[in-house]
């Protein structure tokens, strides 16, 4: 099953999570799986809409108890290693998608080009390499353009 990294911000404007929230409904209808830090912000928004539609959300928390754990996860992994985990977020997602986002948030953009990750942003950081979408048809044909890519 292929697994779609949703990564923003946990401090994200109304827009942002709405937006966030219509991600998820969408990651979640292909039955995709969901992977995010598993906080608030983008990530609890994106969680929210996947799981409405029946859909797997993980996510990877910065901590070893999982009290900053948002209520709208499948699977909870804690992980201990603070921003570390920024990696790991990445690493596991076929695509990468940011939402907004602040430090943390161009931390996994940087990632994703480190790892060749394809990438693609809402109202993100403005970096090279990076495409820009305004709308949700638009991140998921990107999405499904490279899922159907070969593996090298």
């Amino acid at each position: 099953m292929p697994q779609i990294s949703v990564i923003g911000s946990s401090n994200a404007t109304p827009e942002e999570l709405e937006f966030a929230f219509n991600l998820g409904i969408a990651i979640g209808k292909e039955r995709y799986t969901l992977i995010c830090g598993g906080r608030g912000g983008v990530m609890e928004a994106a969680c929210k809409g996947c799981q409405s539609v029946g859909g797997i959300s993980v996510g990877i928390l910065p901590t070893y108890d999982g009290s900053d754990a948002n209520n709208y996860l499948s699977v909870v992994i804690k992980t201990g290693i603070g921003w570390a985990r920024n990696a790991l977020v990445v690493a596991s997602g076929d695509v990468i998608v940011a939402v907004g986002g602040s430090f943390g948030t161009l931390s996994e953009i940087a990632y994703a080009f480190i790892l060749k990750k394809p990438i693609i942003g809402y109202k993100t950081h403005k970096v090279e390499g990076l495409l820009q979408a305004n709308t949700i048809s638009e991140i998921m044909s990107f999405i499904k353009s490279h899922l159907e890519k070969p593996s090298p």
